[in-house]
């Protein structure tokens, strides 16, 4: 059963149907290979399942340990190659987790932390991006400040 629908709406456009959900996202050719930008590329949307995956499964397992990463956010940066063909040639993230538990913001232990981080590399969409593609991720713990 297909999980999306897609329109080509021309003019190097589309609207993508989420099947189960109903929710809609446009793409729009970027630029600078012949479109308006007016949307996601789906090069960025290559770059931003990277990012989503890396913080929604670092979210479930921190979730195991009673940890909330609610507040943390991610800067994604899509290089394209300089040379043919045109790819993707390297993603970078930077990472900022902030983590809460029932106590309020707090760091986690040193191990905890490297489980977490590891995630950032082996995510399903990490794994499946061709091994050429550089992923740079930089992550950075802080301490939110309580409200």
């Amino acid at each position: 059963m297909p999980t999306i629908h897609i329109d080509y709406l021309g003019d190097l456009r589309t609207e993508c149907t989420h099947l189960q959900s109903g929710t809609k996202i446009n793409t729009d050719a970027p630029t600078d290979n012949q479109g308006r930008g007016e949307a996601f590329s789906p090069t960025d949307l290559v770059a931003n399942a990277l990012g989503t995956c890396i913080i929604t499964t670092m979210g479930i397992n921190a979730r195991r340990d009673g940890i909330d990463l609610k507040g943390s956010e991610l800067s994604v940066t899509k290089v394209m190659s300089s040379d043919a063909p045109r790819r993707i040639a390297r993603i970078e993230i930077e990472l900022t987790l902030r983590p809460n538990n029932s106590d309020g913001p707090f760091l986690p232990n040193d191990e905890t932390r490297a489980r977490l981080e590891k995630i950032a590399h082996t995510c399903p969409v990490a794994i499946s991006l061709h091994p050429d593609i550089i992923q740079d991720v930089t992550i950075r713990w802080e301490v939110a400040e309580a409200v």
